[in-house]
């Protein structure tokens, strides 16, 4: 299932391209719904298009991605969804740890629905040439990634809120990526996501292709970074 090289794929050139993207690979339910499937057996076939971006990704010198894995409020769907979403978030991440990336997991790890299997992650660790950054997002919710500087003894600077978030080692998102059609962030990294563009692809997830990626790096490559300003 896992994707050792890309095959047959002619990387277009950019003329900028974003230092991170974060990507929200959603529509795996409604892709197996579709097919006649239950709705838990679409997560498995995320995994491939998961490490298809991922190597699209190195190649193009995208530095840093973060990937929206599952959220605290996705685990109060039906029991069989909730631990095929956890095994595929398993695979994936035990996946990245055999290719060249510097791996980190970002999520409540205090709670049960957390895998144990991941809890390693929880601190950065690097494979192979380390050559990109990835932060997989695992039972996170954007409360307890602000809670977390809330709760702690640091004073009120812009810098020590940000060094005490939860999700403090990742950095500023340049370009948001989703696919199945939906307008919202849905709790992504908010502090990271504060300037960022969002693109939205129609497509479902699991249907992933790289012009899909290709599409967004164009789109971005055409807008003024402006910070707000």
């Amino acid at each position: 299932m896992y994707i050792d090289k890309i095959v047959d794929v002619q990387l277009p050139k950019f003329k900028r391209l974003p230092k991170h993207v974060a990507f929200i690979p959603d529509g795996n339910r409604r892709w197996a719904v579709e097919r006649g499937m239950s709705k838990d057996e679409g997560y498995a076939y995320g995994l491939g298009p998961g490490f298809e971006l991922y190597h699209l990704a190195v190649a193009l010198g995208v530095e840093e991605l973060s990937v929206y894995g599952f959220t605290s409020d996705n685990t109060k769907r039906p029991p069989e969804q909730t631990a095929a979403f956890r095994q595929a978030c398993v695979e994936a991440v035990e996946g990245l740890s055999k290719l060249d990336a510097a791996l980190l997991v970002v999520g409540n790890d205090d709670s049960p629905l957390f895998p144990d299997e991941l809890k390693q992650y929880r601190t950065r660790k690097v494979f192979g040439t380390g050559v990109i950054k990835i932060n997989f997002l695992v039972n996170y919710d954007w409360h307890w990634d602000l809670n977390k500087a809330a709760n702690s003894n640091g004073g009120g600077s812009r810098k020590s809120f940000m060094d005490s978030i939860g999700s403090a080692e990742v950095s500023r998102i340049d370009l948001v990526v989703r696919w199945g059609g939906r307008r919202r962030l849905s709790g992504l990294l908010p502090v990271q996501a504060v300037y960022a563009d969002f693109f939205i692809l129609e497509d479902l997830w699991p249907d992933f292709a790289p012009e899909h990626f290709f599409q967004a790096l164009r789109w971005y490559e055409s807008r003024d970074v402006t910070l707000g300003g």
